[in-house]
């Protein structure tokens, strides 16, 4: 009774450092809105996955191609490797550790230090030990601090698949937009071509008038220069193209001519789909951000716990078993030495080591709580904003593609009374140039339309990895 007396006041202080105060940090989760202010109605709603160009051959080619080899994918796969390491070592931690060791020492005494026992023979000079030992040594962890740091590797694996997610969307996300604009060039190439053939058109039936002397040769001329525009319009596209390719390159780690021959293939006309109705709320399970943050702050809370358990006594158990003899012919005949150990260590007297590390977990804890609440409302910000470029989006086209069919139709007019006699070829002129920029201006602002929901698709999450 008297030694479990002395042991309980040698572990007193140790207790009574284990109860000390652990800073609170409240982690309360972000009062959200109950819906965008610009989304559409559910029922004209479609899936989110109808944002993305899925059915042009190219985006099918080329996400695949980057997803298979994106060097960015490769590093964002590394560091979930990484983590689950981590998670490993610290699951193998709260497991018994077991090595094994064999030595041969040899030693060489000074006979003189024993007197005159030394000088009668009885004690060698030299001597020389053969040993072969396996240790175990265990942490039970009854206070936790080994199972915390094992949920904080564990958190910290869903923070690395989450950013590894977020790194896809950005992949996908930046293809889709750079096949749109590759597209969006097609149609502005087009617009520009019938441009240039209406153009010809005029310089031929000015040349014409010319011959005949019932024009001046300055009708031909402009008629010509304007021709010649387009042809200088339809040019300048090709730098555009040659940016598109280089982008495209980086992303799928492709060459350029397999790029140019996935973007070659047919594809169906640019044709924005209805916007998707979303909760929100919606944002903390599909966002890749929002998961990242908060799986990084399971795992700060976790190291929090981890910090606080250090206070606790830790008990630790031990042992050795293993041969030991001084002639090799005697190494397995009677020679099993063992140790069986059991310990117990905690801070008495540290001068505030414990608490600066209590302190300072508590502090990460905050940045975690405080990370996690901007990226909520970095989500918010960010699908308000894609809902109204996709609805700014919208109405810009449409009044575009009107405007673009009303100076078509001036243009064909002014022309026909022309002919008749009854417009000059100035007007006439002056109805090509505004209807030429405008099919060009309509086909830009399409494709500004189906990039806008490609944002709003990344806004909201985009679809999970399969």
């Amino acid at each position: 009774m008297r030694r479990l007396s002395l042991a309980g006041a040698a572990l007193l202080p140790l207790m009574l450092a284990a109860c000390a105060s652990v800073p609170e940090v409240a982690t309360p989760t972000p009062e959200l809105p109950r819906a965008f202010f610009l989304q559409p109605a559910g029922a004209t709603g479609t899936a989110l996955a109808a944002l993305m160009p899925t059915g042009d051959p190219a985006y099918a080619a080329l996400s695949g191609a980057a997803l298979a080899n994106a060097p960015n994918l490769a590093e964002a796969a590394a560091r979930i490797d990484a983590a689950r390491a981590g998670a490993r070592g610290a699951g193998a931690a709260r497991l018994p550790n077991i090595t094994a060791d064999a030595s041969i020492v040899q030693n060489r005494q000074n006979l003189a230090r024993f007197g005159a026992v030394g000088q009668q023979g009885f004690i060698p000079r030299e001597q020389t030990s053969y040993g072969a030992n396996i240790n175990a040594s265990w942490d039970p962890d009854l206070f936790g601090q080994l199972k915390a740091q094992e949920r904080a590797a564990l958190a910290r694996i869903d923070g690395a698949t989450a950013q590894a997610q977020g790194v896809r969307l950005a992949l996908l996300a930046e293809i889709a937009a750079s096949i749109t604009d590759w597209r969006v060039l097609d149609a502005r190439a087009a617009a520009i071509e019938a441009d240039g053939d209406a153009a010809r058109q005029l310089a031929e039936l000015a040349r014409v008038r010319e011959a005949a002397g019932i024009a001046p040769g300055f009708d031909r001329v402009r008629a010509e220069a304007t021709a010649s525009g387009s042809a200088t319009r339809l040019a300048a596209l090709e730098s555009e193209r040659a940016r598109i390719i280089g982008r495209l390159v980086t992303l799928t780690a492709q060459d350029a001519a397999a790029v140019r021959a996935a973007l070659a293939a047919p594809a169906p006309a640019l044709a924005p789909a209805a916007a998707p109705a979303s909760l929100p709320s919606d944002l903390l399970a599909n966002r890749p951000d929002v998961a990242a943050a908060a799986a990084e702050l399971a795992a700060t809370d976790a190291d929090l716990a981890a910090a606080a358990r250090a206070r606790f006594p830790r008990i630790t158990l031990s042992g050795v078993i293993g041969l030991l003899s001084f002639r090799p012919e005697d190494f397995f005949d009677d020679s099993v030495v063992g140790t069986l150990t059991g310990g117990i260590a905690g801070p008495l007297l540290d001068f505030g080591r414990v608490a600066a590390q209590i302190d300072g977990a508590a502090a990460n804890k905050r940045a975690a709580f405080a990370a996690y609440r901007g990226a909520v409302y970095q989500a918010l910000g960010d699908a308000e904003a894609a809902y109204g470029v996709v609805t700014a989006a919208d109405a810009e086209a449409a009044l575009a593609i009107r405007q673009a069919g009303q100076l078509t139709r001036a243009a064909a007019i002014a022309e026909t009374r022309f002919k008749a006699g009854l417009a000059s070829f100035l007007e006439v002129l002056e109805a090509r140039r505004a209807a030429d920029s405008s099919g060009e201006a309509a086909a830009a602002a399409l494709g500004r339309a189906q990039r806008a929901r490609i944002v709003l698709w990344q806004a909201l999450g985009g679809e999970p990895a399969t």
